[in-house]
């Protein structure tokens, strides 16, 4: 049975920064790609990052140039780095992968995504 497991949230001042990390099991993650989402409250969950099989990575305009997106194979990890953060970034954010069929490109679309894990909160503060 796949799961994904978040870690790495927590509560941080504007401008900080938080690594969130994401662990794969019952699968092989490798040839896949995977996303980080995330949802404030009240809002729809909206796409952050993903990365592809072979570490071709995109983001969403709004997080450019502060978060990263990686992944190690060897562990089944995906990670998110996020720095300078904004209280805007405040939501739960979620790790998704997508099996729909192996050596695929990272999507935008939610419903690509085949397994999501059960996310963490992230609060930043003004």
């Amino acid at each position: 049975q796949v799961q994904l497991v978040e870690s790495g949230g927590g509560l941080v001042q504007a401008g900080g920064s938080l690594r969130l990390s994401c662990t794969g099991s019952g699968n092989t993650f490798s040839r896949y790609a995977m996303g980080w989402f995330r949802q404030a409250p009240g809002k729809e969950r909206e796409f952050v990052a993903g990365i592809n099989w072979n570490d071709v990575t995109t983001s969403d305009d709004s997080v450019k140039g502060r978060f990263t997106i990686s992944r190690d194979n060897a562990k089944k990890t995906v990670s998110l780095q996020m720095n300078s953060l904004k209280p805007e970034d405040t939501a739960v954010y979620y790790c998704a992968v997508d099996f729909r069929q192996p050596w695929s490109v990272a999507t935008t679309s939610m419903g690509e995504y085949e397994y999501w894990g059960q996310g963490t909160q992230v609060t930043v503060s003004s």
